[in-house]
């Protein structure tokens, strides 16, 4: 049985879904108006293991993810750049989405987009009119959390010292005094704006995750995640105004994923420790040891993100691809050993139990590096057989289904009693499998692509240079590329 700590009720749970065997998740994506960051992708690498897991246990998964491509930084930024929202988010939509493929993040069902669904706003906002949850001011539309018994059941917020008509217009705020908050925003000079039946304007941002989920998943859901910022007020206004408008429970599981810090401290531009994905690229670490480092903390545990810690989840990876390298190329005597297949059954039994106790990541890893040590005595020891490859094979694979670690980066070379991992396989960066005329040529074909609004091809072309080790840039002065 799969267990979840809910947030909503601050226990440990058992999980079933609603309707099984479908599970019906809802993640909240990026907000476009800049470049993901590494606090980001813990969480995404999170949502990632999680809807991988419950595959592994027979579940059909649903998962819708937002882009939340309109909000004050957004048009802020857009109107500096003298572009529109679109042409301003596109950039930081099509950035996040590459990203997603380097940290073999598997994409959701439905990835949408807010500007898509502004109708939906509108229709859930005039659900809550309807029922007498909000009221006006300075042509903005506000919901009455005083109206909704239940507001702080998710953050355990106290509306002890709450103001009566006390009212927040921006979409994000951070103190922790509960306030109403605007549902539709009444156009300001300057600012792009939506004609609609509520007048001129743009939804506030947590309307956004309310009008999607209803309706991609219905008005009741399995699980929604998000990071732990989120909890309030994001996630405290969606249940508000979904419960509101409904009458029926939003959401049955709430899985938040802890901060990451750097280096011990807080993750900040001023500090010099803020990093997107892109920056450890370019400072040359391999996108599996990003990725393992961001799963190897349960996601309820604060990261503590370190480049000593990356070496250690490099090392680590390379650990696991020696063993499978050393089962595909040496030639063991016939035969099985029964202790072998025992052992791989006890991983199996170890690893799902982990995973099922709310995806205890740490002794998931803990399972297959103690399996890998006993495999390397067994074959140091001469007991290993030929029989017992396919067995620890498939192990491999039950890890790597869920972890996705093992299938790029690194080749095996050998020496006689030595094994190592080094270098790049034929098919990323070998040097001259690719030539720098061939990387132009097909860099201008993606550039026109993009141009003409063809973003298949575009990424087919991105993803035929990431198979070369090529990695690509889009900065404001044209797209930068490197070999990984």
């Amino acid at each position: 049985m799969i267990r979840f700590h809910n947030t909503l009720s601050g226990t440990v749970e058992d999980f079933q879904p609603l309707a099984p065997p479908q599970v019906r998740i809802y993640t909240c994506g990026p907000t476009v108006y800049d470049f993901a960051h590494i606090g980001n992708f813990r969480t995404f690498v999170f949502q990632d293991i999680l809807r991988r897991h419950l595959r592994a246990r027979d579940f059909e998964v649903h998962q819708v993810m937002n882009i939340t491509d309109v909000d004050d930084r957004i048009i802020a930024n857009a109107a500096a750049a003298g572009l529109s929202i679109r042409d301003y988010t596109e950039k930081f939509t099509q950035a996040f989405l590459d990203d997603m493929r380097r940290l073999n993040l598997e994409p959701p069902e439905q990835t949408v987009r807010a500007t898509d669904h502004i109708a939906d706003m509108v229709a859930l906002i005039q659900r809550l009119q309807q029922k007498t949850f909000t009221y006006q001011s300075d042509g903005s539309i506000y919901f009455s959390i005083k109206k909704f018994p239940h507001y702080g059941r998710l953050s355990k917020i106290d509306l002890g010292g709450i103001q009566p008509g006390a009212r927040v217009d921006v979409d994000r705020y951070e103190k922790a005094d509960a306030r109403d908050f605007v549902l539709w925003k009444a156009r300001k000079p300057g600012e792009h704006f939506w004609d609609t039946p509520l007048g001129p304007g743009r939804p506030g941002w947590h309307i956004e995750c309310s009008a999607m989920s209803m309706k991609y998943l219905g008005e009741t859901i399995d699980i929604h995640t998000g990071g732990v910022d989120l909890a309030f007020p994001h996630h405290e206004n969606e249940i508000a105004q979904s419960e509101a408008a409904t009458g029926k429970p939003f959401v049955r599981f709430w899985l938040h994923a802890e901060h990451l810090i750097v280096e011990g401290e807080k993750m900040s531009k001023s500090l010099g420790n803020f990093f997107t994905l892109r920056d450890l690229l370019a400072k040359g670490h391999k996108p599996s040891a990003i990725r393992y480092l961001l799963a190897s903390v349960p996601y309820r545990r604060q990261l503590n993100f370190t480049f000593a810690g990356l070496q250690q989840a490099e090392s680590s990876i390379k650990r696991l691809r020696q063993l499978r390298w050393v089962l595909r190329q040496t030639k063991f005597p016939e035969g099985s050993t029964p202790t072998i297949a025992e052992r791989a059954a006890r991983f199996s039994q170890e690893f799902l139990a982990a995973l099922d106790d709310d995806l205890n990541t740490a002794e998931a890893l803990a399972a297959v590096h103690t399996l890998v040590t006993d495999c390397n005595t067994a074959i140091q020891q001469g007991s290993f057989r030929a029989g017992d490859i396919p067995v620890i094979e498939k192990a491999l694979e039950q890890f790597d289904s869920i972890f996705a670690v093992l299938p790029r980066d690194y080749v095996l070379v050998a020496e006689p009693g030595h094994f190592e991992v080094t270098g790049y396989p034929a098919d990323l960066s070998v040097a001259g499998a690719i030539s720098d005329e061939e990387v132009e040529k097909l860099i201008a074909e993606r550039a026109q692509a993009r141009a003409r609004r063809d973003f298949k091809r575009s990424d087919e072309i991105r993803d035929q240079l990431a198979q070369h080790g090529i990695i690509l840039e889009d900065t404001k002065d044209g797209v930068r590329w490197k070999r990984g």
